[in-house]
């Protein structure tokens, strides 16, 4: 089994994931700790399966922990049952504030219960209004569930097409260092050598200005070809370009739409095929 076999093989997943056996875990760490081509896959393996956890974790309400705590310091009420004792039944006399005198004229009465229900009518009204602020405020937070779970199922399609090139025998990574004047920056190249296709990779690249693009070309027989130019929305879900043979790959910064030579003093990282 060769190094590339290797990797796609599944055993970095497992071990990141803890279902490594014992046996195979010891292998693999020996194996990274001699073979860098080994290491750099499982970093990046690693990364990729913490941007998927991150992607897919659910942040938690922000009145959850009033609510808990509210929970954990309400007591319960004692209910204490009454005792009957020869047979005679004890009475509890009504609250202050529910007892109406017997002698209270019929008009008194009719006056509380008329205050009794306004009351009851405004409070009806309120509770109304508030049931449809809440029920409008719901329909926004539905909505913006709704976009943030798309925007999720986005994050976790990214990944997993990431997660799909690294495991792919038939793909040969390109690792594109920064040059001297760009030393940061960093990008990876996929070439699927079955049908020719490049992908990219930019893992740190500065955002081009307005009116510029970056361009990335093959070194084929010491001549440049253009290889695609790169935007976000490309980035490893759709080929560049198809390359049948190349040295090495690098990435300059062009003029919008691309240019027919690399400008050697835009370069910023390049990589030989090995």
């Amino acid at each position: 089994m060769n190094t590339q076999e290797y990797i796609s093989s599944g055993i970095l997943e497992a071990y990141i994931l803890g279902t490594a056996t014992q046996e195979e875990s010891g292998i693999l760490e020996c194996v990274m700790s001699h073979n860098a081509q080994v290491r750099e896959a499982f970093e990046e393996t690693q990364k990729i399966l913490e941007d998927l956890a991150t992607a897919q974790a659910v942040k938690p309400a922000d009145e959850l922990k009033d609510k808990i705590w509210l929970k954990i310091s309400q007591t319960e009420k004692e209910v204490i049952p009454l005792s009957v004792d020869n047979q005679q039944t004890k009475t509890i006399p009504l609250p202050a504030e529910l007892h109406i005198e017997s002698d209270a004229t019929s008009k008194s009465l009719w006056s509380k219960l008329s205050v009794a229900a306004s009351v009851l009518l405004v409070i009806s009204l309120g509770a109304n209004l508030f049931w449809m602020t809440k029920s409008s405020e719901k329909d926004d937070q539905i909505i913006a569930m709704r976009n943030q779970q798309n925007d999720t199922d986005k994050k976790i399609k990214n990944i997993n097409d990431k997660l799909g090139l690294i495991t792919n025998p038939d793909l040969q990574k390109i690792v594109l260092a920064g040059v001297e004047t760009h030393p940061d920056s960093k990008a990876v190249v996929f070439w699927d050598k079955t049908n020719t296709k490049v992908y990219l990779n930019v893992q740190n690249l500065p955002d081009a200005p307005s009116g510029k693009q970056y361009q990335l070309w093959a070194i084929a027989d010491g001549k440049p070809v253009s290889a695609g130019m790169y935007t976000k929305d490309k980035d490893t879900r759709i080929a560049l370009s198809e390359i049948p043979k190349a040295q090495a790959f690098a990435i300059t910064l062009e003029q919008e739409g691309g240019s027919a030579a690399p400008t050697m003093e835009n370069m910023y990282v390049m990589g030989t095929v090995l």
